[in-house]
């Protein structure tokens, strides 16, 4: 079964403006490195189609997914940008980039479910893991990846998935929505203090937060997870696994402090796809968040993507 690798054309066209660090640019750097690297030829290429509302629903309010929608529609209307929070802007094009990145999760949900993939990655954009269930922040409008895991739980019926993410911020947002419930498990580590300053004290029994120094390096983050993360997991034996893959621990990225280089995302991943394996028939779904040094995030996107697709 092939991996396959979802992305829109909304999800460029989507701009917060001149400087941003959460760039268009930011998906031209994977695409040209997947090319230069070889393994593009290798990966099955999808178009992500829009999320309903429905689906965002699984995940956030019905109060808040309308009046996102009333906000969004009324920019693209208008071709007049809007700052949501002072580092989140709303652009002509933002409505749909945020319906085709949510959508690619439930898409890549799906087809990994039915057999169709061995696993898939989504080249997304805007991020989704600070989007909390009532608040857009740090980029982030729609939670990606709790949209495509409440879909694996609500609409096709799986009893227990995970959801890792190795971002250098904390993912307050998916924290938020799936604290307490325990048919999921989330395993995160995050530089600590950092933007947004949560996960220290874990909302739910259901979370395995680490939060780690600045200037941290690969080593230590693996020994971490070996010990932290890992057992838990194996106990939780997870039917699929989503993973929030942000790359900006990366030492070359300067929004964090952290020391990570290709080789550990490399490794990160084979641990994770080896708990897939074990308990989840190999069912990975990964979905972008973070990572801003153009150059690391595409080398490390290429990384990450030959351990999902055994190359």
């Amino acid at each position: 079964m092939p991996t396959a690798i979802y992305t829109h054309r909304e999800c460029r066209l989507h701009d917060m403006g001149a400087g941003h660090p959460e760039c268009p640019q930011r998906l031209d750097a994977i695409a040209d490195q997947l090319i230069a690297s070889g393994i593009d030829v290798a990966l099955e290429h999808r178009e992500a189609p829009p999320a309903t509302l429905a689906q965002i629903e699984r995940a956030h309010s019905t109060a808040y997914v309308l009046h996102i929608q009333d906000l969004l529609r009324q920019v693209e209307a208008s071709g007049e940008p809007r700052a949501v929070d002072p580092d989140t802007i709303a652009g002509p094009h933002t409505w749909q980039a945020a319906l085709h990145a949510a959508g690619a999760a439930v898409a890549a949900t799906e087809a990994v479910a039915r057999g169709e993939l061995r696993n898939a990655f989504c080249a997304v954009r805007p991020p989704g893991h600070h989007a909390t269930r009532e608040e857009a922040m740090g980029f982030c409008f729609f939670n990606n990846v709790a949209v495509g895991a409440r879909h694996a739980l609500d609409v096709l019926g799986f009893k227990r998935v995970a959801i890792i993410d190795f971002d250098v911020h904390h993912g307050n947002g998916t924290e938020d929505i799936i604290a307490g419930d325990e048919r999921v498990l989330m395993c995160s580590f995050f530089q600590h203090p950092l933007y947004p300053g949560s996960g220290a004290v874990p909302k739910g029994t259901n979370m395995i937060n680490v939060p780690i120094p600045p200037y941290t390096r690969g080593m230590e983050v693996r020994e971490i997870i070996e010990a932290m993360w890992m057992p838990r997991l194996d106990a939780f034996k997870p039917q699929m696994l989503f993973i929030s893959a942000g790359f900006d621990a990366h030492r070359e990225d300067e929004l964090g402090q952290l020391g990570l280089v290709e080789a550990d995302y490399s490794w990160i991943t084979q641990r994770v796809k080896d708990i897939a394996d074990r308990h989840a028939g190999g069912r990975i779904v990964s979905c972008l968040e973070g990572g801003y040094a153009l150059s690391a995030l595409g080398r490390s996107v290429v990384a990450h993507l030959r351990v999902l697709a055994d190359l």
